[in-house]
């Protein structure tokens, strides 16, 4: 679910969209986009929406004077966005928790470096495409430079749009102390970058890196643009911000001690993907794109499957431990169809279609075909093929 929200800036009236994940947010994130870009930029709307599927509740906002945010863009600077940052941030302790996790994209990777020593709840900072100085951003404003320095204000093409900016502006990004900031991070900093990045060379990168004290941890984005331009790229970072990030988050509560062993499941306003909640364990449910699903996670007969794999290879290992054979690992690989029950011969119906289960067992270790084969026959003994063979009766009632 996305929800847009509106709150006060540093020196405006900001508008910002909130991302949440379906079920109990596993941390909030605070995402700040490129220079002149804007929340509903592709790279960041996906990430955030990759990032909410796996769980994050995450804000991203249009800073000053962009998009649809109130004020001048002419009269921010790099501590202005800062400000912004950190005014961001308060929004989201007052509404909903302070963000454990900056996330800034290119020169919003600066901001977000610099933003951090003020906001004393993060515990983890990543980048993406960020430069190692602010004032990095001025070769790209380099011939019309003179002109905002002598006249005190000039319109700058970037790309395709044009802005106005002032001469402040360049004096802020120089005064900048990006380097002693790094140094004093004292958080998890995780730096990802293109190779092939023209905007931001990835060398930029490699003085962040340096900088840095750890723990930290550098990811190429191969042969990603400096936009993130393709879907699959943009997932891929929030994939890795994700699953880096969760290792500095405190876990998530785990199930009331009435609730042990009751598995949560929960869906949102549309779409089939769903947030599993299983003790102190959150998963994901969905089905895949070809049959309208996001693909955020396995399917329900997916868990199905995993769930009677998991149990014959604990069931076999419990087995051999018990014997002292040297089994030395199992695999166990399940597929799932419907047949028609004329086609199955020892099945007891015989109209209509029934499920079938295919499960073919690969037992390593030097064992001889006699334990080979008792091992073969204990599979069938584990709990979850018991249950499924036997009678189930499933109750369901509503609940307040």
């Amino acid at each position: 679910m996305s929800e847009r929200v509106r709150f006060p800036g540093a020196e405006a009236e900001l508008a910002g969209r909130i991302d949440h994940p379906q079920g109990p947010p596993r941390g909030w994130a605070l995402f700040a986009h490129c220079f002149t870009c804007g929340k509903d930029l592709a790279a960041a709307r996906r990430i955030a929406d990759a990032l909410a599927q796996r769980g994050f509740g995450v804000l991203r906002f249009d800073f000053t004077g962009l998009g649809q945010s109130e004020g001048e863009f002419a009269d921010t600077t790099f501590s202005s966005n800062v400000a912004d940052l950190v005014a961001a941030a308060d929004f989201l302790r007052r509404e909903h928790a302070a963000p454990k996790v900056l996330i800034g994209h290119s020169l919003g990777g600066a901001a977000v470096l610099a933003a951090a020593q003020a906001i004393e709840e993060v515990r983890a900072v990543a980048t993406i495409g960020a430069p190692f100085q602010p004032a990095h951003l001025t070769h790209l404003i380099e011939s019309q430079a003179p002109e905002l320095r002598e006249a005190g204000q000039a319109e700058v093409k970037l790309g395709p749009r044009s802005f106005t900016l002032r001469a402040g502006f360049l004096t802020d990004l120089e005064e900048q102390n990006q380097p002693e900031r790094i140094a004093a991070l004292q958080r998890a900093l995780l730096i990802l970058h293109a190779p092939a990045d023209e905007i931001v060379p990835v060398d930029e990168a490699r003085k962040i890196y340096q900088a840095a004290r750890h723990p930290k941890s550098f990811v190429s984005l191969d042969d990603a643009d400096h936009l993130l331009s393709r879907r699959a790229d943009a997932e891929y970072a929030a994939e890795v911000i994700a699953t880096w990030s969760a290792r500095y988050l405190p876990e998530l509560p785990g199930p009331a001690p009435e609730e042990q062993g009751v598995v949560r499941v929960e869906g949102g306003p549309a779409g089939f993907a769903n947030a599993v909640v299983a003790g102190k364990h959150l998963l994901r449910a969905d089905e895949p794109r070809s049959v309208g699903g996001t693909d955020t996670g396995p399917a329900p007969y997916d868990f199905l499957l995993a769930g009677l794999g998991a149990c014959t290879s604990m069931t076999l290992r419990m087995y051999a431990d018990r014997k002292g054979w040297p089994l030395e690992g199992v695999s166990v690989r399940l597929r799932h169809e419907k047949i028609h029950a004329e086609d199955c011969a020892d099945c007891e119906t015989k109209s209509g279609r029934l499920d079938r289960i295919e499960r073919e067992l690969v037992l390593r270790g030097p064992l001889d075909q006699e334990q080979r084969e008792r091992l073969l026959e204990i599979a069938d003994r584990c709990p979850v093929h018991r249950t499924l063979e036997g009678e189930i009766r499933v109750e369901t009632r509503l609940s307040e």
